[in-house]
């Protein structure tokens, strides 16, 4: 099973629509918040995908968190941070995800990309499709979930699209 995960796209619906295009191999793409207008506007165009939203801190009126069940087998908890103090740390967010039964736990709200493995969750932060802090590059991950149950965590970087003189007179 594989998994698309973004964060933080604030308004950039380009950048997240080329991630989609990018993966339509996916089983699921999940979005951790702050970026729902564009996520809105990509999944009306890929209605055969599947796709989860939960809120981010500039989001309004949606759920704050959300338990994913992957390849029958793991829950997955999806949540912004802002709520967990994840610029401090994943501690919360670790607990929360296993108060929850959860042995993966996502997360967005810092812009910056991470993949662990701590006292028996896998988490990750796609890092931002928009914004990203630490001069670190646009990004997004990947869950990979093997059938014999193995998980594999990966940061991918968005590549940059330069457009020529001659691509604009095409347009």
């Amino acid at each position: 099973m594989k998994i698309t995960v973004f964060a933080d796209t604030h308004r950039n619906f380009h950048n997240l629509k080329r991630a989609v295009e990018l993966n339509l191999d996916s089983d699921l793409f999940i979005h951790l918040g702050d970026g729902y207008n564009e996520f809105d506007d990509v999944e009306k165009m890929f209605p055969q995908q599947r796709f989860v939203f939960v809120k981010g801190n500039c989001d309004f009126n949606l759920a704050k968190s959300q338990v994913v069940v992957a390849a029958g087998v793991f829950n997955i908890y999806c949540v912004h941070g802002d709520t967990l103090d994840v610029k401090n740390g994943t501690s919360k967010l670790i607990e929360a995800a296993k108060d929850r039964s959860c042995s993966i736990a996502l997360y967005g709200h810092t812009h910056l990309y991470k993949t662990e493995y701590t006292n028996g969750v896998y988490v990750m932060n796609p890092g931002s499709l928009d914004c990203p802090r630490g001069k670190n590059p646009v990004t997004y991950g990947v869950i990979d979930i093997s059938s014999d149950g193995k998980v594999n965590l990966s940061i991918v970087e968005l590549p940059v699209v330069t457009i020529t003189a001659d691509d604009k007179s095409e347009q």
